[in-house]
């Protein structure tokens, strides 16, 4: 069994490839938290993403989702599924399935956090989702929306009081 260290430090490698940075998913929890919690830091905000990068299964749905984009952007998947994936066609849904296992360790909150980023796509995450014919992010985008969502949800979870959800009542 792969130790978490390893597992993380794969999925840090994974994610500096394919250009994303832990201050940019930072950037999206800043964006998610700071109307509830107006003196959160972008150094709180770094901190939350490490805390939830610790978890091995977040580790195994960056690796698995990284390493499926990599092999659609090579052509090594089979028909239809390839083109599926480099079109990051809008039902096939598994992508979201995958990123939901991370929010999910986080309740509630993270779902709604991750269903807001996902649709307005700020930052980074529009950055990816932009079609590319040469580039599969199909993926990575839902991830990391979904990193960020948890990582925000964290901190809310952190500050129950300033959280999201209790401002919404």
């Amino acid at each position: 069994m792969k130790s978490d260290k390893e597992l993380k430090n794969r999925a840090l490698e994974l994610l500096e490839e394919r250009e994303v940075s832990i201050k940019d998913i930072a950037e999206l929890v800043l964006f998610l938290q700071n109307p509830y919690i107006k003196d959160l830091t972008i150094e709180e905000c770094v901190d939350s993403v490490y805390t939830v990068l610790n978890k091995r299964e977040v580790q195994n749905t960056i690796i698995t989702g990284i390493e499926m984009d990599k092999l659609a952007e090579e052509g090594k998947l089979s028909q239809p599924l390839n083109d599926i994936l480099m079109e990051d066609e809008g039902l096939y849904g598994i992508d979201e399935i995958m990123a939901l296992s991370i929010v999910n360790v986080y309740g509630s909150i993270g779902f709604t956090n991750y269903g807001y980023i996902d649709k307005l796509k700020p930052g980074i995450i529009k950055t990816l989702d932009r079609k590319n014919k040469n580039r599969c992010h199909t993926f990575l985008d839902d991830i990391v929306g979904a990193l960020a969502a948890a990582a925000a949800s964290r901190i809310a979870h952190a500050d129950p009081g300033k959280s999201a959800i209790t401002n919404m009542n």
